[in-house]
């Protein structure tokens, strides 16, 4: 008869395997304010903060899905928008990437054309096209449909996500998007494709968990914060990013 100890030890093997699950490091990039923290935390923790900190480096969020009986862990990366910052943390969070959501505010077209510098910041740290890539529009609980100028053309947007290689998606980190069907359109209103953010999630570890070499040991398995050294720290700017 097996020992108690050995009996002991067998369920703990047996439990180790069915709470293991695979981690993936997916980076939230962006221009600073376009929403990227309140976007990652509601990705994460499925509510918006109503009051959040400027990111300095690296904030690191972690939400575990069941993807068709399968534990998948998404590790996001928000990074600092800003370029002084970026800079400084760039090999830090291009290391062993298997994901990147490349994130733009609808109400600012200067975010949108900033995208192809992202882009392109990636390319030169190695990200290659057959990573993953998701291009969302955040605030679009902020857009008027009756307007045109001022805001982010969603053609556009799809047309560069499909250039791009990328899926695309147009949400609100703050609120859920209104529900289209049942609302009457005013002359002139365009309609447009809006997401819950929970779509995205999923979206996001369905298609991370058709990767064929998944790693579990090259992405650090915690949560919080890494802030860069600075003898001199800025004062934080306490500030709405919807």
């Amino acid at each position: 008869m097996e020992s108690s100890l050995e009996f002991s030890s067998s369920l703990g093997s047996m439990s180790s395997l069915l709470t293991r699950c695979r981690t993936f490091k997916v980076l939230v990039i962006g221009d600073s304010g376009v929403g990227k923290t309140c976007l990652a935390h509601r990705l994460s923790a499925g509510e918006f903060p109503m009051r959040v900190e400027a990111t300095i480096g690296v904030d690191f969020r972690e939400r575990v899905l069941d993807i068709d009986g399968e534990r998948i862990k998404l590790q996001l990366w928000d990074t600092a928008g800003q370029e002084r910052f970026r800079k400084s943390m760039v090999q830090h969070y291009y290391r062993n990437v298997h994901a990147v959501l490349f994130i733009y505010d609808v109400t600012c077209p200067a975010s949108f054309r900033s995208l192809t510098s992202w882009i392109e910041e990636c390319r030169q740290n190695s990200i290659g096209r057959e990573i993953p890539r998701f291009l969302i529009g955040n605030k679009s609980d902020l857009r008027n449909a009756c307007r045109t100028d001022g805001q982010v053309n969603q053609e556009w947007a799809m047309s560069f996500a499909k250039a791009h290689g990328m899926m695309f998606f147009e949400t609100s980190a703050k609120d859920p998007p209104k529900t289209r069907a049942s609302t009457r359109l005013s002359d002139g209103e365009v309609p447009h494709q809006q997401n819950e953010v929970e779509d995205i999630v999923v979206a996001v570890g369905a298609k991370l968990k058709r990767q064929k070499k998944p790693s579990v040991t090259s992405v650090p398995t915690y949560s919080g914060s890494f802030k860069l050294p600075n003898k001199k720290r800025p004062e934080k700017e306490v500030w709405t990013c919807c």
